[in-house]
């Protein structure tokens, strides 16, 4: 490589992508050759797949040599996934991309050119996305706002993990080694000056998403306790207030008892009480656990992934 050339690190996750790898190599070496101002390398961390994933991305360092991979031992999830990539990151930049191609390549140049006017974090916002349900974007957007609302961090909404990164934006990210990690809500907490670009999203070009609802609700409530405990403030207050119109009714009774005599209670009315009471409770006690479950996972301590291979002469970044 070209010392005098910045080198940009294209990070790319990969979890069972074996149709997908062919079609994302053609399109990210047309990229590149058309950037020869700059150097690359492809950083792929195949997140323990159990197809021919890793044997592809074998066949392509042999061939090119700006193809790298860090193979881990077993599937943690992208999130983990993604740390693991970023400790392994060289580049003076980084722009962080899916295989499946939903996210176009073609906007890298854009983000490129933003990067050297000065800006730390591009952010590619969708404008539209494909190949997704109407009730997955519904939620999507309902979830944004919702977790805008409980925080004082400016959540960037509507957009994923596509973006271009500074080094020092890297540096950052790399010191937070939590286990139940939202790195969507880190790029926002980092701070640095941001760039947002527009796009429309794209379906996949091959395979199917690894992705499912419970996983994605998983991941929701990890970024909700990750950068706020508004939950367990709302239930103070709410269970304040509950105990605040008991009291009161506490007092009606035995107001209306002193005057009118020994009420005798409806079974329903008294039913619906203690239901509603023990139903709020619970519900109480599932945010605490929560939280309570975290402290629990990050008190451990243990590392968040361990490496099963990676392709020869690679440094490592892991304090």
């Amino acid at each position: 490589m070209e010392e005098n050339k910045k080198l940009v690190t294209i990070l790319i996750p990969a979890y069972n992508e074996e149709e997908a790898l062919p079609i994302l190599y053609e399109r990210l070496v047309k990229l590149m050759d058309g950037l020869p101002q700059y150097n690359f390398e492809l950083l792929f961390v195949n997140d323990g797949s159990r197809d021919k994933t890793l044997d592809i991305l074998k066949e392509m360092r042999k061939s090119d040599s700006r193809v790298c991979y860090v193979n881990l031992s077993r599937n943690y999830g992208k999130e983990v996934a993604m740390i693991a990539g970023f400790d392994y990151i060289n580049g003076d930049c980084m722009i962080n991309i899916d295989a499946d191609l939903q996210d176009p390549p073609e906007l890298i140049p854009e983000m490129l050119k933003y990067w050297e006017e000065g800006y730390d974090d591009v952010y590619a916002k969708r404008k539209s996305r494909k190949g997704e349900s109407i009730f997955k974007k519904l939620t999507s957007w309902g979830y944004y706002r919702v977790l805008q609302s409980m925080t004082n961090i400016q959540i960037q909404t509507d957009t994923g993990d596509f973006r271009l990164l500074d080094r020092r934006c890297v540096e950052a990210i790399r010191q937070m080694r939590e286990s139940q990690r939202y790195t969507k809500g880190l790029y926002s907490w980092i701070g640095y000056k941001k760039k947002e670009i527009l796009y429309d999203r794209d379906a996949r070009v091959a395979g199917k998403t690894k992705w499912n609802y419970r996983q994605l609700a998983n991941l929701s409530i990890d970024g909700i306790t990750s950068f706020t405990t508004s939950p367990l403030r709302w239930a103070a207050i709410i269970g304040m207030l509950v105990s605040l119109c008991g009291f009161i009714y506490m007092i009606i009774i035995i107001a209306k008892t002193l005057i009118y005599g020994i009420d005798v209670p409806g079974y329903a009315s008294m039913m619906v009480v203690i239901l509603f009471l023990g139903g709020l409770q619970l519900i109480f006690l599932g945010i605490i656990g929560e939280y309570l479950g975290r402290a629990f996972y990050e008190s451990k301590g243990r590392p968040l992934y361990f490496i099963d291979c990676y392709n020869e002469k690679r440094e490592t970044n892991i304090k």
